[in-house]
């Protein structure tokens, strides 16, 4: 039994041939009828996944500390375009905003706030989310709309939902990896086309056996160049959190998540959330123009910000289970446990001049 998307796109693989991952990639997330982020609520605890900011107000407070900090190093340029990727339900947003009205009121009066959300249900609940705040809200399909100016850019976890392309080493070389339809019962299956890759593409390495998978992501590395152009143009930060490796690499990472487990990736196409890891060393070679600051883990980045010092402030006070319930969230936002955040995420900060903002030092 499949799902009204996997239907759809039987029906598009028997008209015109197997698909690449990257194209089924998109319509399971992005199909105008059936695509995951136009028809389910994927955020939270109640959702299929919870991202950084639904864990705890701590993350998106000191991703506002560090904004503040880049904005007054580069010295406190006005107009300021506070821009955001895929901001979710607007949470974090909202936990910089209270921030930066606090520690920084003429950027708070002066910056203008650009989300970059193709979902109208989602640019509803952001509006919500931020109505407590004076700063002009503007949305936008593409970081291309947004009005020139100093920029001050996040994009947690964005890059890990953008398509990746697949390839598979045959005796042959690497070929693409393919959706099609097995023959027997017309369930989606993996194939091999004929589409080969660029052999500069791959990372140094020995012997490579056989069904060995390698990635890339030209959305990826566009939207990463659109980035830095507009960084190098306008001036600014900035701030890249994903789950992803340092370096470039072989592997399958692609995976299906609803309700927070695993499940297969072309079991329940439109309803279940595809992501796949990010490639850092391949993000940062997109960003050309601009400095590219070492990357961090997640873990260490925030606690170099004063995770610990602002949960214990949050917790002064408070009873025992509202204390076991920040200490749990530190731990999950930066601890090193296979179900913590702390060294699987990875923070790269990027900016038009080459200059030192902690906890990130340029390597000189």
């Amino acid at each position: 039994m499949t799902t009204p998307l996997g239907g759809k796109i039987a029906r598009l693989i028997r008209l015109n041939g197997p698909i690449g991952v990257a194209d089924y990639f998109s319509l399971c997330l992005a199909d105008p009828d059936y695509g995951y982020y136009r028809t389910r609520e994927p955020f939270g605890a109640e959702g299929d996944f919870i991202t950084a900011p639904e864990i705890s107000q701590l993350f998106g407070e000191l991703i506002g500390v560090f904004l503040v900090n880049a904005w007054k190093a580069h010295g406190a340029p006005s107009p300021t375009r506070i821009v955001e990727l895929g901001p979710g339900r607007g949470v974090l947003m909202a936990d910089v905003l209270r921030v930066v009205r606090k520690l920084a009121p003429d950027l708070a009066a002066t910056a203008t706030v650009e989300l970059v959300e193709t979902s109208e249900r989602l640019r509803k609940i952001q509006s919500d989310a931020l109505s407590a705040y004076t700063a002009p809200v503007r949305w936008h399909d593409d970081i291309d709309t947004i009005e020139p100016g100093f920029t001050l850019l996040v994009a947690n976890e964005f890059f890990d939902a953008l398509p990746i392309r697949q390839f598979v080493s045959t005796d042959s070389g690497f070929r693409e990896r393919m959706v099609a339809l097995n023959d027997d019962d017309d369930k989606l299956v993996f194939s091999v086309g004929s589409a080969s890759l660029d052999d500069s593409l791959l990372p140094a390495h020995a012997a490579i056996s056989s069904g060995t998978v390698f990635e890339i992501s030209p959305a990826r590395n566009a939207v990463a160049a659109k980035i830095a152009e507009r960084i190098e143009r306008d001036g600014g930060a900035g701030l890249i959190i994903d789950y992803g490796h340092l370096r470039s690499g072989f592997g399958d990472t692609l995976q299906a998540v609803r309700e927070h487990r695993y499940l297969s990736v072309l079991g329940t196409p439109g309803e279940a959330d595809l992501t796949s890891h990010v490639d850092f060393e391949m993000l940062a070679q997109a960003m050309r123009g601009v400095h590219v600051m070492p990357v961090m883990t997640q873990g260490d980045f925030l606690l170099a910000l004063g995770l610990l010092e602002r949960a214990g402030r949050l917790g002064a006070g408070k009873d025992e289970d509202a204390q076991q319930q920040i200490t749990a969230a530190v731990h999950r936002l930066a601890g090193d446990g296979s179900h913590d955040m702390g060294n699987l995420f990875k923070v790269m900060c990027v900016t038009g001049d080459k200059l030192d903002l902690a906890p990130f030092f340029t390597d000189n």
